[in-house]
């Protein structure tokens, strides 16, 4: 205590300084109205400020079970898409019977592992054999495809990336299909070559690619557009290169998608390599 009134007493001027004009500050904002209007004004401003900053860092805080929410969410829309469905259809004469029944069904899965900048590049999703994923199911994002689930343990699985050279898709650009294909002379991961497109046909810059009919992927999944095209050397086929829709830099939520007529299909296709 003895310390403290040193302490005060050492510098009471100071402090004399300090109270005399708080006084005098608070005398005159009461006495003037456009004083008392500025300190209001500054004040509100201040405290609105660190509301703000105090509601960003707060929105910040729940961003990762928004961004769940929101994955979880598009998932259930996906599943409902005309896409993933199929026609069951049975005409009599002029009595039509048709029927949709689902074909493709989507799971939400997290990317907790991604390389962009290898020769062969692979995913790893919190989704395995306990959430239904299965070797060889196709994934997606949001913006468009994202490769082949490649193998599967009982929370996690790991997918070959669309950037990678074994990878291969069945795509279309303008109702011309031909194979999609990475990593050959260009190892950039905002792009892809379209091959075995006839050289006769004319592809415009910007036209759409998406997965064709003979894809593990619903018919017209988005995969890019048309960035530039030419001949390939001695061949009569085109080589488009194909600017991707999915940003792999910035991956964070994936659909693993279910065909659910995949196995009747793969079961009867093979009978015919035991005749």
């Amino acid at each position: 205590m003895r310390n403290l009134w040193l302490f005060i007493s050492k510098y009471n001027a100071f402090f004399l300084l300090i109270i005399f004009f708080t006084i005098s500050l608070i005398l005159l904002v009461n006495n003037n109205s456009f004083q008392r209007a500025s300190v209001w004004n500054s004040s509100n401003q201040l405290v609105g400020s660190t509301y703000e900053r105090v509601n960003e860092f707060s929105s910040y805080l729940v961003l990762g079970k928004s961004n769940d929410s929101l994955a979880a969410e598009n998932a259930r829309l996906r599943n409902l898409l005309k896409s993933s469905f199929f026609s069951d259809s049975i005409k009599r004469v002029t009595v039509t019977d048709t029927v949709l029944k689902q074909q493709y069904t989507y799971t939400v899965a997290r990317v907790i592992n991604n390389s962009i900048h290898q020769k062969n590049n692979y995913i790893t999703i919190n989704r395995g054999k306990k959430h239904g994923v299965e070797k060889g199911m196709g994934v997606t994002s949001a913006s468009g495809i994202v490769g082949i689930v490649l193998n599967v343990s009982e929370n996690f699985a790991t997918i070959r990336s669309l950037l990678h050279t074994e990878t291969k898709i069945s795509a279309s650009v303008d109702a011309n299909i031909g194979s999609l294909v990475w990593g050959e002379g260009n190892m950039d991961a905002r792009y892809a070559l379209l091959k075995d497109i006839p050289g006769h046909l004319v592809v415009k810059k910007g036209s759409r690619v998406t997965t064709s009919e003979f894809s593990l992927f619903p018919q017209g999944t988005n995969i890019g557009t048309v960035h530039k095209t030419e001949v390939q050397g001695n061949t009569s086929s085109l080589s488009i290169e194909v600017k991707l829709d999915t940003d792999f830099s910035a991956l964070q939520y994936v659909y693993v998608i279910n065909n659910l007529l995949s196995k009747e299909q793969l079961s009867l296709e093979a009978l015919n390599k035991v005749e």
